[in-house]
């Protein structure tokens, strides 16, 4: 009886973030993150640097003592540098195990998508391909690009994210 109640709170939780989003912003396109990936969003925090890291990762922060690497989405997605302001905030999400905080221009909110609304993206083929999007959200008349997290580290940066935690 008890493995039956666990079952049915477990699937009350899954229900609870399904089709919910966590969006951001970089520049003005709006990014949504699904919100099972997300532990927590933080202020811009003192980012100690880490030689020989792919320069998306701008380092590691002491997150209440544990340590997290740090990934700039901007430099990620190849786009211009930007100064951190007070709007700047750090998205902890979980991926492949590991704890890892996206830095982002702003959190604006959690949505929620119906799968209706959801669209993959369009094939253009022109040898380009978007691994970091996944779908395409429509809210009102808004588009939100959805991130892919499963594919947001390669291989490499796990293992390289892996073994700069295991050795601090």
């Amino acid at each position: 009886m008890t493995e039956v109640k666990d079952y049915v709170k477990n699937m009350e939780e899954v229900d609870t973030q399904k089709d919910r989003y966590l969006s951001f912003t970089l520049d003005k396109e709006a990014y949504g993150i699904e919100i099972r990936y997300v532990t927590e969003i933080i202020g811009i925090q003192i980012i100690t640097e880490i030689p020989e890291m792919p320069n998306y990762v701008k380092g590691i922060i002491n997150l209440r003592g544990k340590i997290i690497p740090v990934m700039d989405v901007r430099l990620r997605f190849k786009k211009e540098i930007r100064k951190y302001n007070d709007r700047t905030c750090v998205i902890v999400i979980n991926i492949k195990n590991i704890a890892i905080g996206l830095i982002v221009d702003s959190v604006a909110e959690v949505l929620s998508i119906p799968e209706q609304n959801i669209t993959q993206p369009p094939l253009i083929n022109i040898g380009y391909n978007n691994k970091y999007i996944k779908n395409i959200g429509k809210v009102g008349g808004d588009v939100i690009l959805l991130l892919d997290c499963d594919n947001f580290l390669k291989e490499d940066d796990v293992e390289i994210l892996s073994n700069v935690i295991d050795e601090i």
